[in-house]
């Protein structure tokens, strides 16, 4: 992943209610979930969730697709897989991440 696209992702995650509707996905796996159902779900209203939804699938993080009359939303399980790949490539130099014990004094 590029750091413009993980820039993108991260802005968008930083949102109270984008990172709520994206882990809502999440927890849904493939199948996804209707604007009425998140929005039920989350108690967010309509259109505050169609805003929030479009920022989602801007930055890649959320797909759409049509199921007859309903749309389904799922998460971008591919992207979230590289953004956490891009956060954690350098991680620790290539060594265990263990935090160091505080120092007592």
């Amino acid at each position: 992943m590029e750091e413009k696209a993980a820039v993108k992702s991260l802005a968008a995650l930083a949102q109270p209610v984008r990172l709520r509707v994206f882990r809502a996905l999440v927890v849904a796996g493939q199948q996804g979930l209707t604007p009425g159902d998140l929005a039920g779900q989350l108690a967010v209203a309509a259109t505050t969730l169609s805003f929030h939804l479009k920022e989602l699938m801007h930055a890649d993080l959320v797909t759409q697709e049509r199921d007859g009359r309903h749309l389904i939303y799922r998460a971008a399980f591919d992207h979230m897989q590289g953004l956490l790949g891009y956060l954690t490539e350098h991680c620790c130099q290539g060594q265990v991440c263990v935090p160091k014990p505080a120092c007592l004094t």
